[in-house]
């Protein structure tokens, strides 16, 4: 979602600097265009490093002898963060 925020934010600043040729006297559209141009680029990088973050996964294997063989044991785990779960 943060991500369509973001691209949806520098679009609406972009037509504000680019496409809006409005004189008004109590606000210069151009600069509030420009902040909400910098405004989607941070959102967008934000959700960006959200949805990496929360596709890591950890692998830890553990090797070890079994006494009663003498034999090599190898043991997986993988554990995968998840930040939606409480």
């Amino acid at each position: 979602m943060s991500i369509g925020t973001g691209i949806a934010l520098f679009v609406i600043g972009a037509i504000l600097v680019f496409a809006v040729n409005v004189e008004v006297p109590w606000v210069n559209l151009d600069m509030v265009g420009y902040i909400l141009m910098g405004a989607g680029v941070v959102v967008f990088l934000i959700g960006i490093i959200l949805l990496a973050r929360r596709r890591r996964t950890d692998t830890v294997s553990r090797t070890s002898v079994d006494p009663a063989t003498g034999e090599p044991v190898t043991r997986r785990s993988v554990r995968a963060t998840n930040d939606d779960v409480v």
